[in-house]
């Protein structure tokens, strides 16, 4: 991944923050016929990424494969126009905002159905949290957990190498940035908030 140095985001609680925030991921395969791509979400624990598939999918047949999954946060359009030096000079164009995360380790496929049952739990008391009346397992009849049990497969991704790039106007001074995020406030389209919460809240790096 192409990395200014202004964009290079290393902080583990960051990077880390990033994926609780946004789960679902973009997972980059060496397949028979090439390159693939799956989407799937995944639930972070310490340093291990767990998720699972129906076992039908290809990646069930790459238990050891090298991975590549791409956790993408807000992005958006940036106007020139919300940078105060460019109505000084005119020396602006537009550009994207955006941050993500890229997290390279080995594919472990887990076909134990006590496995997947603890991770199901989790996934659901963690997304369903913010429900009225949370889905639980116990919710479901027990024979249609079992079923559904048998039809999918866990996945395991410990973390080899993670890098970020959180490209949200730091090669501009304080007041263009600060510009972005009005200007990402007052367009309010899909994701502005998202981005612009992330701008406003970054901490510059020691």
């Amino acid at each position: 991944m192409y990395m200014p140095t202004a964009f290079h985001e290393t902080r583990t609680e960051v990077l880390h923050g990033l994926i609780h925030a946004y789960p679902f991921a973009i997972v980059v395969t060496h397949a028979t016929d090439g390159l693939s791509a799956n989407h799937l979400p995944f639930e972070l624990v310490g340093d291990v990424l767990h998720g699972h598939v129906a076992r039908g999918n290809e990646l069930v047949r790459m238990d050891g494969a090298e991975v590549l999954l791409i956790f993408r946060g807000p992005d958006g359009y940036v106007s020139p126009n919300w940078y105060p030096t460019k109505h000084e000079t005119g020396r602006e164009v537009p550009t994207w905002n955006y941050a993500v995360v890229h997290v390279h380790g080995r594919l472990r496929v887990i076909d134990d159905a006590v496995w997947m049952r603890g991770l199901l739990q989790t996934l659901t008391d963690h997304h369903e949290a913010d429900q009225p009346q949370p889905w639980k397992i116990t919710d479901a009849p027990e024979d249609h957990i079992e079923k559904s049990l048998r039809a999918i497969v866990g996945l395991e991704v410990v973390i080899d190498r993670i890098e970020g790039k959180f490209k949200l106007s730091q090669n501009h001074p304080a007041r263009n940035r600060a510009g972005v995020v009005a200007g990402l406030r007052q367009r309010d389209g899909d994701g502005d908030a998202e981005l612009a919460a992330l701008m406003a809240e970054q901490e510059p790096k020691s």
